[in-house]
């Protein structure tokens, strides 16, 4: 069954918010205390508020950890998640999964943009798998599951899906990046602006060799590298950026000539204030040939006539 509350129902829960116990001590006692997420005044990273309660039944804490969510903070510098043109509908729960209802506005790209979006997941999943019993949380837009930027349902979030530490409460930043293609003829580069969200765990240099290795989003721009490719691990000392990736990087895409995939993660990580030269490896040896034609035993520049730079 899903939950809608009525106006009478959010007045009571109102009310009944105000309400705490007072210990011998002056501070005020609640049966449990939650993180509320709410987003930065810039909208780039999640910001996490205490708040305690009395309230210890299962659907009655989901209903006010919902209207907290949904409340603007007392601190000015932090806003809520949401945007205030998406409403929420309502909530079901089915054993340990959470199932949020918004209507058709949460999934349309003009009423909230794709950046607060993937914030607003994290905030949510965050906030609601807090509670005893929610593992997860899926979220609706429109009676429908809401989909990827790939067209695929995003399926069942958890708390670990957006973080790699556990002791970072504040995890998320966003991200300006330039990142380079191949053409529709594959001999020539063209940039793609591209935001990011992502942890703060995760240096630039990783999340600019992992955009470029997901292929671009834009039209008229093509992936650089096969799709299976793996980055093994990656590090910069006295920028130079040291990329070891499997052996799949050698296979070639036949409608990219040979520089353009090395010229394409060179170029791209170049942007960076950090990086000035790319050193590569397979399976961490650089006595490579790339694609018979390049050897990787060298250190790269970028080499911005392969394709315009503000193109």
């Amino acid at each position: 069954m899903r939950y809608r509350l009525s106006i009478a129902a959010w007045l009571l829960l109102i009310v009944g918010l105000t309400a705490c116990r007072a210990g011998e001590s002056g501070q005020a006692e609640y049966a449990a205390t939650y993180r509320i997420y709410y987003l930065n005044s810039s909208m780039t990273a999640l910001s996490p508020q205490e708040y305690g309660t009395d309230t210890v039944i299962g659907d009655q804490v989901i209903r006010e950890l919902m209207q907290q969510f949904l409340t603007a903070p007392n601190d000015v510098e932090n806003q809520v998640a949401l945007s205030s043109a998406v409403n929420y509908l309502g909530f079901e729960q089915e054993d340990r999964v959470l199932k949020l209802y918004f209507d058709a506005g949460y999934s349309n790209h003009t009423v909230m943009d794709p950046t607060r979006e993937i914030l607003c997941r994290a905030a949510l999943t965050k906030t609601m798998t807090q509670i005893d019993g929610i593992d997860y949380i899926s979220i609706y837009a429109g009676d429908q599951p809401l989909l990827n930027g790939d067209g695929n349902p995003v399926g069942l979030l958890a708390d670990t899906d957006f973080i790699e530490s556990i002791s970072d409460v504040n995890t998320f930043e966003r991200s300006s990046l330039k990142l380079f293609f191949a053409d529709e003829t594959g001999s020539r580069l063209v940039a793609e602006e591209r935001e990011v969200v992502h942890s703060i765990n995760t240096s630039l240099e990783r999340l600019v060799v992992e955009e470029v290795l997901k292929g671009p989003q834009l039209e008229g721009r093509y992936a650089v590298v096969p799709s299976d490719v793996k980055l093994l691990n990656l590090s910069v000392n006295e920028n130079v950026c040291y990329i070891n990736f499997d052996a799949s990087f050698l296979n070639s895409l036949a409608e990219v000539k040979e520089y353009i995939p090395i010229y394409a993660i060179v170029n791209s990580l170049c942007q960076l204030p950090t990086v000035s030269r790319v050193q590569f490896t397979v399976n961490g040896s650089s006595d490579v040939m790339f694609r018979d034609a390049i050897s990787l035993n060298t250190q790269f520049e970028k080499d911005m006539e392969i394709g315009e730079e503000n193109e």
